[in-house]
């Protein structure tokens, strides 16, 4: 029996990454990955029990290069201004969120949803942590009683939408093409105003 190591579960996604970015999902095989990678099938399927999942795997190690710095600096956010600090913030995830490499990975996943667990498995490993840790910077904020009491999820997930409306969606109904660095920023100033207009405590509410 063969035995798993990291080091050979992170070349298989990285191939696979690559057969991806190539082939696109519909047009990968298990078979494609596993000769390039140089194994067998029985290997790829040792580690990976379905294309679907080695895709989540390769969706998730992007974003965890991309969102783990994000999300790591706004859990050290001190006193600043937490408009400033949610604009930063919002900023620095729909730029990875709206590009070309990821909207086309959201895409390809919508798209097999609701035929595998692909789904499941993407938001589970991915945006479900993701607005977990957003809720946790939330919920200190509440406590410092600079956002008013609620439940941190619930506000999270709101912050996300918002932020998600005005960017995400066009983007992956193809009407309308990369975003610029001003149309992000402005996307993420009018989220972060009606945001903080609903969840600002009393007399700090925006105007």
């Amino acid at each position: 029996m063969r035995v798993k190591t990291e080091a050979k579960r992170e070349a298989i996604v990285q191939v696979a990454s690559e057969v991806f970015r190539e082939l696109g999902f519909e047009g990968t095989s298990m078979v494609e990955i596993a000769a390039r990678v140089g194994g067998s099938r029985a290997t790829l399927y040792g580690y990976f029990a379905s294309k679907e999942e080695l895709f989540v795997a390769v969706i998730h190690g992007s974003a965890k290069r991309h969102f783990d710095p994000i999300f790591t600096a706004l859990a050290e956010e001190g006193e600043e201004d937490l408009e400033r600090v949610l604009q930063r913030f919002g900023e620095k995830v729909l730029a990875v969120i709206c590009s070309q490499e990821v909207i086309q990975a959201h895409r390809a996943v919508i798209a097999e949803s609701g035929r595998s667990d692909i789904g499941r498995l993407f938001y589970e490993g991915g945006p479900k942590k993701g607005v977990a840790a957003l809720a946790d910077f939330l919920e200190q904020q509440m406590r410092q009683n600079r956002l008013r009491r609620a439940d941190p999820y619930v506000a999270a997930a709101h912050l996300t939408a918002l932020l998600d409306s005005e960017t995400v969606r066009p983007s992956l109904l193809g009407i309308q093409g990369p975003l610029t660095r001003k149309e992000l920023r402005e996307a993420t100033h009018r989220a972060v105003q009606v945001f903080l207009g609903g969840y600002a405590s009393a007399g700090k509410r925006v105007e």
